[in-house]
């Protein structure tokens, strides 16, 4: 059986004593019926990760031991994803693949046909923790919270190119053979395509690279996975 992994906000080396949150000491404890004595990993997103001992877990909390560091720190590139929210499920299911798949920073956005004009930036950022989790990774991506597409092109630091995936270019896939590496954001429309406006202005932008993913129109979160794992497989770590 492999050993129970806990992302832990809070420093992390040899001999230190770290706190548990009674959620966490609840799952140790009362879900995974874990004693005081048991070995599970813990990483904080900075330092690597790291084998603790369980001290204590109980309702109200818990301690453990760290003992010795199993993972040196591994950050995903600068890649950042920014998409448009859909259905509650399949949001989730985007936010939880980012961070499987390497995103360093995951940002919605509302868009003129955006179903969505709120978002609980604080669950999806615990459904990525989750995903990092329960994937092996050693760092966490930052969920941003929503933010209209037009101000955050209005303040875009344009050293960070976007690769558009844009379903009008519906046909042989893009290679990415010829683009540089450096900091990128793939962005994900919403369910009912960007709008006039919102194309012509991604369209004038030179930071923005158009993309096809393929000659069949692809589902948002599909269309998320799809770009991530082109991106991964030419620009990335893969």
């Amino acid at each position: 059986m492999s050993k129970v992994r806990l992302f832990i906000d809070h420093p992390l080396a040899s001999g230190q004593a770290v706190p548990l949150l009674p959620a966490q000491a609840h799952y140790l404890s009362g879900v995974m019926r874990l004693k005081p004595g048991a070995v599970v990993e813990i990483f904080n997103g900075r330092d690597g990760a790291w084998d603790a001992r369980i001290v204590e877990a109980g309702k109200r909390g818990g301690a453990l031991d760290v003992t010795a560091q199993v993972a040196a720190q591994r950050d995903p590139p600068d890649l950042w994803l920014i998409f448009a929210p859909i259905k509650k499920a399949r949001t989730d299911f985007i936010v939880e693949k980012a961070a499987e798949m390497g995103a360093a920073r995951i940002v919605p956005v509302q868009t003129e046909f955006t179903n969505a004009e709120r978002i609980r930036q604080d669950r999806l950022q615990a459904h990525a923790v989750e995903a990092a989790e329960q994937c092996g990774g050693t760092y966490v991506p930052e969920v941003a919270d929503l933010t209209p597409l037009s101000r955050l092109l209005d303040g875009w630091d344009t050293g960070r190119r976007i690769l558009w995936a844009d379903e009008a270019r519906a046909g042989p896939a893009d290679s990415l053979a010829g683009l540089a590496g450096g900091p990128w954001a793939v962005l994900i429309g919403p369910e009912g395509g960007f709008s006039p406006a919102e194309r012509d202005r991604l369209r004038d932008a030179a930071f923005v690279h158009p993309l096809s993913l393929g000659p069949r129109i692809l589902r948002a979160d599909t269309a998320a996975v799809a770009a991530l794992t082109l991106f991964q497989a030419h620009l990335g770590d893969w």
